[in-house]
């Protein structure tokens, strides 16, 4: 049986805070030894010993009770100079202990002020169980109900925007960590590369250790934490999410302000009348100043340049160079190895020439000498500021994680004995859809799938089991009314008040652990959005 070795620093192990009890599972057979508990929060379903937690590291075997290590998570909105914000809430008073709980009096238990979040809530497994909290509330006068649990995804993956120009690998490339495949390289975006990582075929469908990397990878990502990856054929890359990624061991600054062709025309009049040529080299479009319709309108007059790649419309190249991480996220270092030549009978000696790539950080000023070879000079200040000005444009680099997930029939049971209906509510946008109290936005088509920026939930929100899958957190917020409609599990429906002092609906009278957490102020507050209250 699966059983974790680990015997000590198991948080509320020590009886210095409150844990969430959970069901104790029957064993599966008569010579499992009488001081273990069979864990039933997972298919696993690990044989603990005294002391010890299960392989996911989530539940543990505290003096012959099955108790769940991590706290819930708990938001808590406050009013700061009329607008809504969310902050943080101390969990102790001064002289109280360290690990003491916050006070869970009846001015806090205000529905327009706590929500609690799927973090540490537990799960339905084996399915036919009623979410572990199904906590209503009134909300502007309004009856609410919030559906909440963590969620065991197998089909799930996370969709990464790495803002970059640099070339980090041909589109279907596979992406590595520890050696093994975890996904893809996938389209670019405008001025970012895309991975798609995880995913249920990385996570079964391979071998062990491709699924167990997979869903660590995918724990850590998820977490906000470091991962390094290397792309066949392309970059080593490490990717962590709200921080610039470090390709081939350099940290990335900038994201482009547009493609070559859209810097030309954002800073055309600015460089007009201080130069000859500006290219601004580009591995999607290169643009030539004096081509394109921003310098032929500002009645430049032609300056006899030839370029290399596959001319597309005035002024805007295709394929100068190949893919990499030097200029303009091309393979070159030298700029002028994309000019093919210059025509004699239009250009002339001393024409003044701006290259630049689309952030600033590459450019070099150069003057046609007698024999109309381009020389490098230093560049004039007032051409310097407008590169400079080009840099000041571009975005700070980041990675931004994102995680999709299927949520499948043991969520949905959760909520109602009729799965569809509750499928068909968050359709008719009757249910508003949350993870860790983050905005989700929910596919359309069949099924629930959601898909939520890591970044606006709460810090450790994700998790794992070792079958293997994520487990993550998700809420479902309604009115009271149409939970009733839908077929909800009406007799589990508990007041805020009562979860708080108790916790869930399954263990056995004894609270748990909580938490409180801040959420970005741009979060939305869950059970104020429309059209819940609309």
């Amino acid at each position: 049986m699966t059983e974790h070795t680990k015997t000590d620093g198991l948080p509320g192990m020590d009886g210095s805070a409150l844990v969430q009890v959970m069901e104790r599972a029957r064993p599966r057979n008569e010579r499992m030894a009488g001081e273990k508990i069979e864990c039933n929060a997972c298919p696993v379903l690990c044989q603990i010993s005294e002391g010890r937690s299960g392989a996911c590291d989530r539940y543990a075997n505290q003096g012959g009770t099955l108790v769940r290590i991590d706290p819930v998570v708990l938001l808590r909105r406050t009013l700061d100079a009329g607008e809504a914000s969310l902050v943080p809430f101390a969990s102790r008073l001064d002289g109280e202990e360290e690990n003491t709980p916050a006070h869970w009096n009846g001015d806090l238990v205000l529905a327009d002020e706590v929500f609690v979040t799927g973090v540490g809530s537990s799960t339905t497994y084996p399915d036919y169980k009623p979410a572990p909290f199904i906590v209503s509330s009134k909300v502007d006068g309004v009856d609410m109900v919030t559906v909440v649990t963590e969620g065991i995804f197998s089909y799930c993956s996370l969709k990464v925007k790495i803002d970059t120009d640099r070339f980090l690998g041909a589109e279907q490339a596979n992406v590595r960590c520890k050696g093994e495949v975890v996904g893809h390289v996938t389209t670019a975006e405008y001025g970012s590369q895309m991975l798609s990582l995880g995913g249920v075929h990385h996570l079964t469908g391979g071998s062990k250790k491709e699924g167990r990397v997979t869903v660590m990878m995918m724990e850590a990502l998820g977490n906000k934490e470091a991962v390094e990856f290397t792309i066949d054929g392309g970059a080593q890359i490490i990717v962590q999410a709200g921080r610039a990624p470090i390709v081939n061991g350099v940290e990335e600054r900038r994201m482009r302000v547009g493609c070559g062709s859209a810097t030309i025309g954002i800073f055309a009049k600015q460089l007009f009348g201080k130069l000859d040529e500006v290219v601004v080299v580009d591995d999607h479009i290169t643009g030539v100043l004096t081509e394109h319709q921003a310098g032929r309108c500002l009645d430049m007059a032609p300056s006899g340049i030839k370029m290399r790649g596959r001319k597309s419309t005035p002024g805007r190249y295709f394929q100068v160079a190949n893919p990499g991480i030097g200029w303009g996220g091309t393979d070159i270092e030298d700029p002028l190895s994309i000019i093919e030549s210059w025509d004699a009978d239009t250009a002339r000696p001393g024409m003044r020439l701006l290259m630049t790539s689309t952030t600033g950080e590459h450019a070099s000023w150069y003057v046609l000498d007698d024999d109309l070879q381009p020389v490098e000079q230093e560049m004039p200040a007032e051409v310097r500021a407008i590169v400079a000005r080009i840099g000041e444009n571009c975005e700070p680099s980041l990675c931004t994680v994102l995680f999709l997930g299927g949520a499948g029939g043991s969520l949905r049971a959760g909520v109602t004995e009729n799965p569809v209906l509750l499928t068909r509510a968050i359709k008719d946008a009757l249910v508003n859809v949350t993870c860790g109290g983050a905005p989700a936005y929910v596919w359309p088509g069949g099924g629930i799938t959601v898909m939520v920026d890591v970044m606006r939930m709460p810090d450790k929100s994700f998790g794992t089991v070792p079958t293997p899958a994520i487990v993550a957190p998700i809420e479902f917020s309604m009115k009271l009314d149409d939970y009733r409609a839908l077929g909800g599990h009406m007799e589990y429906v508990r007041t805020l008040e009562d979860a708080l002092r108790r916790g869930a609906w399954h263990n056995e009278g004894a609270p748990q652990a909580l938490t409180w957490a801040a959420l970005p102020a741009a979060n939305p507050w869950p059970l104020a959005r429309p059209p819940l209250l609309g």
